[in-house]
């Protein structure tokens, strides 16, 4: 049986109506990410384990720790706690191959194309972009750059590592599996990992796309900016997309997830279909 936000009675720690305003404060002001009151327990499962692992006693504490004291370790592990990442390889598949077409039209034209995965999570969405890229170019082509982000450290670092358990990889055709992929062995029996050639490709940091510098370089050919906006509010939102666009090339392509829409960023981004946008400003 589960137990409404209401029913505190066989909670660990008491969790005020307050204290729950006050995370959805804090999280919105650090990382952007606006909380529905749906998530009240979902926030106190998270943090309660947060209360445990610090030994403090009360929500009240811990929220006092933040915002007053100088722990930025304790502030990363609160944005890691809240962020939720839920991936797949080749999730939201119909958007590979629009990505293939256009990485082969740009080629035409460039000998360097740049992409930008700012949600990479554990690293399955930057890999399938990666298995995209080369197999659209098997032969070699232009040079390829994939900086992939986000703002939670743990999973960055599992991204990096590139190795995840066989039952992870089993939307990944088995012909790609075999030409991207290890199997692992003693220790690691049951897992694969990314082949070196193909993690080549990638770039990882911790970028929050609320700081008002982004680590980033265009032109960029193709921003993957996928179930992220979900997290945040019309004008932050905005904010965020007015950012992208002027790192985009005049053709370049930003990829959205299936249950987000920019029809209130129009004159910014137009939308091509598929969750599939381009810039506002690129001539027809």
């Amino acid at each position: 049986m589960t137990h409404g936000p209401l029913d505190s009675a066989n909670r660990e720690f008491e969790f005020k109506p307050g204290d729950f305003e006050r995370v959805r404060k804090l999280i919105y002001g650090h990382a952007g990410i606006s909380l529905s009151a749906a998530k009240q327990d979902m926030v106190y499962s998270r943090l309660a384990r947060r209360l445990r692992a610090t030994g403090m006693k009360s929500f009240s504490q811990y929220l006092d720790h933040l915002e007053h004291g100088q722990d930025a370790l304790e502030w990363e592990r609160f944005i890691n706690a809240l962020t939720t990442n839920l991936t797949s390889f080749f999730r939201e598949p119909h958007h590979f191959p629009i990505l293939a077409r256009h990485l082969q039209k740009v080629a035409q034209t460039r000998k360097q194309i740049n992409i930008w995965c700012c949600a990479a999570s554990t690293g399955e969405e930057p890999y399938s972009i990666a298995m995209t890229v080369a197999d659209t170019f098997p032969g070699g082509g232009p040079q390829v750059s994939i900086l992939c982000s986000d703002l939670d450290t743990n999973v960055l670092a599992t991204a990096e590592k590139g190795i995840y358990p066989l039952d992870r990889t089993d939307k990944i055709p088995p012909e790609q599996l075999k030409r991207y992929f290890l199997k692992g062995a003693g220790a690691q029996e049951g897992k694969v990992s990314v082949r070196p050639e193909l993690r080549r490709l990638l770039t990882f940091r911790q970028i929050n796309l609320l700081d008002p510098v982004w680590p980033v370089n265009g032109p960029l050919d193709v921003i993957f900016c996928r179930n992220v906006m979900i997290y945040f509010d019309k004008p932050t939102q905005y904010k965020i997309l007015s950012r992208f666009a002027p790192l985009l090339q005049p053709d370049g392509l930003m990829f959205a997830g299936h249950s987000e829409s920019f029809l209130h960023a129009a004159d910014l981004f137009r939308s091509l279909g598929k969750t599939v946008y381009e810039l506002a400003n690129k001539p027809r």
